[in-house]
């Protein structure tokens, strides 16, 4: 267990940052921070268990299931990894990014939920027109987009990861459209119709009154204004990644385990709390990415974690084309009947990737023997605190 927590800020600095900032300490805020710092403490109770091995006993306290919370997310991500295991095809596979610029990201820090998805949509739109296009796939393809509101600083930088296989169904769903190798679809034309259609929703948002602004954006929700702004953005470059295609399946399964439960910072990256300040470490991108360690005061890291708290039921893991929840079944087998590989064939991983994946679904001992409960612990708190999980 990590020798800091966010937990122990939160507890330790927390009701100051409450008070510092009562006029404007939303709902979803406090809510994460009182599940952050209840979470696995006798709050939310739990239970006495024993090894069946050694018989070491121990205590453990009930988790808060809080999608924002650092040490929450490992069970979840085991399970959500297990489902996508069976959905991998022996394609190759592409990890694209979409990042909105700052002037956009300072638009979607005030309208969450409104610009979030409009990011989700353009991105998804961008990839599905570009990719049925015939001068480049000209196929129906299916990926996994997942959303990051954060920079390795903590500051609010808004972006969708694609999880995308290098190919997709022909549109007449008669065949693979398999893709150049090494490459998925040309940034460039990528990105100039990402801007295009995010601005164009972002206009249409606009205007049916669904964005709100305040503070120094208030200027904003005057039409001139917000018409420049849009101009602006459109003068500048727009940044997509596509990253090289994968080693196989097992490395996509690690990278959807790094990215899809990822919270703001792993408790992993802190490294003191003392005097007032919380140092952590952070990878610094503008300079070869070199590693570095960062000291903010107590209220200013609290101020940025709490920045990418997302609105209730805000879904940051969605499906798209041929991985679409409604049709994901029928299209997947379509897919390996013309890529010839049959359901127990396709491709899981290696035996390492699923053993650590059944480990995070058990308790286990140290001595490697399986835990099991023999009593309960009542909470300490009312059960309405169970209230604080939320969707991915």
């Amino acid at each position: 267990m990590p020798a800091l927590e966010v937990a122990d800020i939160f507890r330790r600095h927390g009701e100051a940052y409450r008070q510092a900032h009562a006029g404007h300490f939303g709902r979803v805020e406090r809510r994460v921070m009182a599940a952050v710092e209840a979470c696995r403490t006798a709050r939310l109770g739990g239970h006495v268990e024993r090894c069946t091995e050694c018989g070491l006993v121990r205590i453990a306290y009930n988790s808060c299931r809080n999608r924002h919370c650092p040490k929450c997310q490992g069970a979840a991500r085991a399970a959500w990894l297990a489902e996508r295991q069976a959905e991998l095809l022996p394609v190759p596979y592409f990890h694209v990014v979409f990042t909105l610029p700052a002037p956009a990201a300072e638009i979607a820090f005030q309208n969450k939920a409104a610009v979030y998805a409009i990011l989700f949509k353009a991105a998804a739109e961008t990839l599905s027109t570009i990719a049925a296009d015939p001068r480049h796939l000209g196929a129906e393809i299916g990926f996994i987009a997942v959303l990051h509101t954060w920079g390795q600083n903590l500051q609010h930088h808004p972006h969708v990861h694609c999880l995308v296989p290098g190919g997709g169904l022909s549109l007449d769903g008669a065949r693979w459209v398999s893709c150049r190798p090494g490459f998925f679809l040309p940034v460039r034309v990528l990105s100039r119709l990402f801007r295009r259609l995010f601005l164009e929703k972002l206009r249409a948002a606009f205007d049916a009154g669904r964005l709100a602004f305040f503070g120094t954006r208030a200027r904003l929700a005057d039409a001139a204004v917000f018409a420049r702004c849009l101009a602006e953005l459109r003068r500048i470059e727009w940044v997509v990644y596509a990253k090289p295609p994968f080693a196989g399946p097992a490395a996509v399964l690690a990278y959807l385990g790094r990215y899809t439960h990822r919270v703001a910072i792993a408790n992993r990256r802190l490294v003191a709390l003392a005097g007032g300040r919380v140092s952590f470490r952070w990878r610094d991108y503008r300079h070869h990415s070199k590693n570095k360690v960062m000291t903010l005061e107590a209220d200013e890291f609290i101020r940025r974690f709490l920045l990418h708290a997302l609105p209730d039921g805000f879904h940051r893991i969605r499906h798209y084309g041929f991985l679409a929840n409604r049709q994901r079944a029928d299209k997947l087998a379509l897919c390996r009947t013309l890529l010839a590989v049959a359901d127990a064939d396709a491709p899981l991983g290696d035996n390492g990737e699923r053993q650590r994946l059944a480990d995070h679904a058990h308790d286990l001992c140290a001595c490697g023997g399986r835990m099991e409960p023999i009593g309960a612990i009542m909470r300490s708190w009312p059960a309405s605190a169970s209230a604080w999980h939320d969707s991915s």
